[in-house]
């Protein structure tokens, strides 16, 4: 009876010993928010989504190559592509700029923010999600793949969206003046009105104090641009690699495989929103409002002087 007992005490040792060594050999993955690291130089971190995105820009400078040595007099193959491609973009630029000059100016920094988005999207959703590294957790053995969409970082798309909006204010200093760059979001010359026309137009104390305000919302503004740009780009990137992952969960290659068409596109039309919103404010900022607003005033004064 003794050696009965002891034999079931070592067969049931066993079975505990066999599940804590299977659960130790179990390796998991989830969906973070943040970008997990995969490499270190001294106190700086590499993450999954900051080398996605140095292999996008090594991506796009190799095609940028490429494209730039089978330039010809004659366009051919995939010269001819990048022609048309670059012809039907300015023309819709120019839809939103109302002027060559400016699309000229803009269009450069837009269309590459454009590739360099669409890239970094449809890298999400590219089958490369199983090369990564196995590293020890507090739970055990876990997955961190080496590819992840530096769009779906929201620190990827926060230094963008502070890159545009900085960009443009730039593209403004550029294009109208420093002065009158500052004076639309500190509307010094507002201020400045009230001693100079408060003979003329005793209204002056209360539309020049509103004035100011404006200004100062406008400020606000910019702050908020930089909060839209980043959390919809990131938002909608995020999203759909976790759909992706979820749906890849249930059935593996039959049920992701139109969610996987459907997020193709979402990612053009999200580079394509980014882009383009860019581009906006790339042309708010190269107008004169005040010149604009001279130029209406003398209008209405040649109207009224011809009734």
């Amino acid at each position: 009876m003794s050696t009965e007992i002891t034999e079931e005490i070592i067969t049931e040792e066993n079975k505990e010993l066999t599940e804590i060594v299977g659960a130790e050999e179990k390796i998991s993955h989830e969906s973070t928010l943040y970008a997990e690291p995969i490499a270190h130089f001294g106190s700086f971190t590499v993450t999954n989504a900051l080398f996605t995105s140095w292999v996008v820009v090594i991506i796009i400078i190799v095609i940028a190559i490429a494209v730039k040595r089978s330039i010809k007099k004659i366009p051919r193959g995939i010269q001819n592509l990048f022609e048309i491609l670059i012809e039907g973009a300015e023309s819709l630029c120019d839809q939103v700029t109302n002027s060559r000059a400016i699309t000229n100016k803009a269009f450069p920094v837009v269309f590459s923010i454009f590739i360099f988005v669409l890239i970094n999207n449809w890298f999400g959703i590219l089958p490369v999600g199983g090369f990564g590294l196995i590293e020890m957790t507090e739970h055990g053995k876990a997955f961190i793949p080496i590819f992840r969409s530096g769009t779906a970082d929201v620190n990827g798309t926060l230094s963008l969206a502070i890159m545009s909006v900085l960009g443009a204010n730039i593209f403004g200093i550029i294009t109208i003046g420093l002065w009158k760059t500052i004076n639309k979001y500190v509307n010094l010359d507002a201020l400045g009105g009230i001693f100079t026309k408060i003979k003329k137009d005793p209204a002056v104390l209360m539309t020049a104090p509103i004035t100011f305000a404006i200004g100062l919302l406008e400020l606000v503004g910019e702050i908020s641009k930089i909060a839209s740009l980043s959390f919809r780009l990131f938002g909608n990137v995020f999203a759909g690699e976790v759909l992706l992952a979820s749906m890849g969960a249930i059935i593996a290659y039959a049920l992701p495989t139109p969610f996987m068409i459907l997020e193709v596109l979402v990612g053009v039309i999200q580079a394509f929103i980014f882009a383009i919103l860019t581009l906006v404010y790339y042309t708010i900022s190269s107008m004169d409002h005040e010149h604009e607003g001279s130029e209406e005033h003398s209008k209405e004064g040649q109207v009224s002087g011809a009734h």
